[in-house]
């Protein structure tokens, strides 16, 4: 990686401030980061935007985080991807996609921005 490039991160949640809050802390710590708002714009984004890592909050009202991380996986096979989640219901879904051979690593909401930059950087 050259210096100026910085890695980039696309946040996905349906809570805006949520997404909004962890883009700026990760713009602010060297990652150049960009907030969107569901698991669609998401698909969308990553298209164009092409993230190093994907964040993403599990259980989103159209297409929830684990099927937005497996269809951006699709496309962008290398990118790291992280995602969270506040609700019990998110162990039947990472089952599902484990089933289906996709292992993705889950943080607990609230997350703590300096658990996530930690984990973005290791």
């Amino acid at each position: 990686m050259s210096e100026n490039h910085k890695p980039k991160v696309l946040v996905v949640d349906d809570e805006r401030v949520i997404a909004d809050t962890l883009a700026m802390i990760l713009n602010q710590s060297g990652f150049q980061a960009r907030a969107v708002y569901s698991g669609e714009n998401a698909l969308e984004m990553a298209a164009t935007f092409e993230p190093d890592m994907l964040i993403a909050d599990v259980i989103m009202a159209d297409l929830n985080g684990i099927d937005a991380a497996i269809k951006i996986r699709a496309i962008l096979p290398r990118v790291k991807i992280l995602l969270f989640s506040g609700q019990a219901a998110t162990a039947d879904l990472l089952e599902k996609a484990r089933t289906q051979g996709y292992e993705f690593e889950i943080l607990a909401k609230p997350v703590h921005p300096q658990d996530l930059l930690t984990k973005l950087r290791s």
